[in-house]
């Protein structure tokens, strides 16, 4: 595989166990970033908090991309995951022919597509890091993207909340090497950009699905609270939530302060929202 002008290292394979764990020991032998591993398929994939990630051979985009973020504070690194995704849905709206904004980011990790009843997830993003706070930091985000993948081939538990770019684009099939090509190309631009102070604050926080709606939050010890989001914060990454209790009414939830969000309607109340458990 050619290697991009703008990467250190950019290697394929065929099967591994996670791209990010590849990335990660390039990184802890040296090499620059930004180096990219890219699988056709992931034995060990996983996503946030553990949780696994499952997609048929050659029917998604698996890839990894390692980082030294030494032109970024320890808690601006979050913008690395911010940025890829940014990247990704750039590049998956160019290939599929979709209209622009199409793809939104679901705070804080995936990337997602449809209406407030029917968001559907697309990909996932999971940001890894280490060092940070010292001279050698290092931060590795994955990304996986159901490209062309048939909505009749979803895992059945998995079919009401997933889709792919080859269904939202209408059933048109759309090639995996086409969107990696693209995605490297605003990747770059998105990078060069944040390497000399520039974080596209307003088109992160423009994509959030999560603005204006009831989101249900997953604490650590297995319960849920609800709230309405009110958007995110370009300074911390943080979610920005209603909260009377708060001063303004409104405060900032980080995402090491939960295990899962999940999205409800932009009509249910707060009051029914906070009934939930699931």
């Amino acid at each position: 595989m050619p290697v991009h002008p703008f990467l250190s290292r950019r290697e394929r394979f065929a099967i591994v166990g996670s791209t990010n764990d590849v990335v990660r020991d390039w990184l802890a032998d040296g090499i620059p970033e930004v180096c990219v591993a890219v699988a056709a398929e992931q034995r060990a994939g996983r996503g946030r908090e553990g949780r696994s990630w499952v997609a048929p051979s050659g029917a998604a985009l698996l890839l990894s991309a390692g980082f030294r973020p030494t032109y970024l504070q320890a808690d601006q690194v979050w913008r690395l995951a911010a940025t890829v995704s940014l990247a990704m849905a750039e590049a998956a709206e160019e290939v599929a022919a979709l209209p622009g904004r199409t793809i939104q980011l679901k705070w804080p990790n995936d990337l997602v597509t449809g209406t407030d009843d029917a968001t559907r997830k697309l990909a996932g993003v999971l940001g890894e890091t280490s060092g940070l706070g010292t001279d050698d930091p290092r931060a590795v985000v994955g990304i996986g993207v159901n490209v062309d993948w048939r909505a009749a081939d979803f895992p059945a538990a998995l079919r009401s909340a997933m889709t792919s770019l080859r269904e939202v684009s209408g059933g048109q099939p759309v090639e995996v090497d086409a969107l990696l090509t693209a995605f490297l190309a605003a990747l770059e631009i998105r990078t060069e950009a944040l390497r000399a102070g520039r974080f596209d604050a307003a088109e992160w926080t423009d994509r959030q699905a999560t603005t204006g709606r009831l989101v249900l939050l997953e604490r650590f010890d297995g319960s849920w609270r609800g709230a309405r989001a009110r958007g995110v914060d370009p300074v911390s990454g943080a979610l920005l939530v209603e909260d009377p209790d708060a001063p303004g009414g409104e405060r900032l939830i980080h995402s090491g302060e939960i295990r899962h969000l999940r999205l409800g309607d932009s009509t249910t109340s707060h009051a029914t929202a906070a009934t939930v458990e699931v």
